[in-house]
C-alpha cells in the first residue's frame, strides 16, 4: 500500500491559500468564484478520502476489526510504527473536523429559520421585504422564494439611487445562487484548516460577482461604489440575524471592493489566470493522488479477502 499517495492530500492544501490570494487579484469575480469553490470542494473532498483510508488501514490492524472485514491474509501496509499514529491523527483530525461542521451546521440553521420567520412576517413587495428595525442591514435570504431582506435603518442610510443599486447587488446574489458557493466554502473550512483562508476569498468573490452585476443593472460604477460604502458604514456596529451563507452587500472588505468599482475595467492580466490554472493543478493533482491512494487501499483489502491475486 502506498501511503504517500494518501499523505499528498493532506499536504498539496497548504500551498493553495498564496494561489487563492493571487487568483483574486485580476481574474474576472465570477470565474474566481467558480474556480475557487470548485478547488476547495476538491481538496477538501481528496484530504476526507485520504484521512479516511489511513483511519481504516489502522483500524484493519485490529485482530477483531480484521475479522470482521473478512480479511484471510494480513493487509500489505506499512509498519505499526507508521500506520498506527497515522491512523491516530486521521481520526482526530475527522472527529474534529465532524464536530465542527455539525456546530456550524446547527448554528447557521437556526440563523436561516429565525431569518425566515422574520422575512415571513412582513409583506413582501415582489422579492423585496422591508423589516422595521433600528439597526441597518441588508442582505439577500434563499429559500423559496428568494427574498431581499432590508431594514428601515437601512433604507433611511441610502438616497434612491443609492437603493436601486443595492437591491441589484442583493438580487445578483441571489440569481447567482451565491449561498451554494458559500455553503461550499463553509463546508470545505471544516475538511483542512489551510482551506479556511478559501472561505473569505470566496466569499469575497461572491460580493465581488454581485458588486460588477449591480455595477451593470444600474450603469453606473460609481454610484454603486457609493451605496455599497455607504451601507457598509451604516451597517457596521449592527448584529444580524442572518446566516452566514445569506450574502449581503456590506460583508467583506468593503474598501477593497469599493476600489475595484472605482477601477475602469480592463483586460485582465495573464498572471492571475496562470495563478488559477495552478490552482487547479493543484487540486487536480489531490484528488488524482487520492483516488490512486483510495483504489490502492482497496486493492489491497481485496487481495487481503482473498478475492483478489497477490
Amino acid at each position: 500500500m502506498n501511503v504517500i499517495l494518501l499523505v499528498v492530500p493532506l499536504l498539496l492544501p497548504f500551498a493553495a491559500p498564496p494561489l487563492v490570494r493571487r487568483a483574486l487579484e485580476g481574474a474576472r469575480p465570477v470565474v474566481a468564484l467558480w474556480t475557487l469553490t470548485v478547488c476547495a470542494l476538491v481538496l477538501a473532498g481528496a484530504c476526507v478520502a485520504s484521512l479516511g483510508a489511513l483511519l481504516l488501514t489502522g483500524l484493519l490492524r485490529v485482530p477483531a476489526l480484521a475479522a470482521l472485514g473478512e480479511l484471510v491474509h494480513p493487509l500489505n501496509a506499512p509498519s505499526g510504527l507508521v500506520v498506527v499514529p497515522a491512523a491516530a491523527l486521521a481520526t482526530g483530525a475527522l472527529t474534529l473536523g465532524a464536530v465542527t461542521l455539525v456546530r456550524s451546521a446547527l448554528r447557521q440553521s437556526r440563523a436561516f429559520r429565525v431569518a425566515r420567520r422574520q422575512a415571513d412576517r412582513r409583506p413582501a413587495a415582489g422579492d423585496l421585504c422591508v423589516v422595521d428595525s433600528p439597526h441597518p442591514d441588508a442582505y439577500a435570504l434563499p429559500g423559496r422564494p428568494h427574498r431581499i431582506v432590508v431594514t428601515t435603518a437601512m433604507l433611511r442610510s441610502l438616497g434612491p439611487r443609492e437603493r436601486d443599486a443595492l437591491f441589484a447587488h442583493e438580487r445578483a446574489h441571489n440569481a447567482g445562487g451565491h449561498h451554494y458557493f458559500l455553503a461550499a466554502a463553509e463546508l470545505a473550512a471544516h475538511c483542512h484548516p489551510a482551506l479556511r483562508p478559501a472561505r473569505e476569498a470566496i466569499r469575497l468573490a461572491a460580493e465581488r460577482a454581485a458588486d460588477e452585476a449591480a455595477a451593470r443593472a444600474v450603469g453606473d460604477r460609481r454610484l454603486t461604489a457609493h451605496a455599497i460604502a455607504r451601507a457598509a458604514l451604516a451597517g457596521h456596529a449592527a448584529s444580524s440575524p442572518r446566516p452566514d451563507f445569506a450574502a449581503a452587500a456590506t460583508t467583506g472588505p468593503v474598501p477593497q471592493r469599493v476600489a475595484a468599482l472605482l477601477t475602469p475595467p480592463g483586460r485582465p492580466s495573464r498572471v492571475p489566470h496562470r495563478i488559477v490554472l495552478l490552482l487547479a493543478a493543484c487540486a487536480l493533482l489531490s484528488g488524482t493522488a487520492a483516488s490512486a491512494g483510495v483504489l490502492d487501499f482497496h486493492h489491497e483489502i481485496e487481495i487481503a479477502q482473498g478475492e483478489a491475486p497477490r
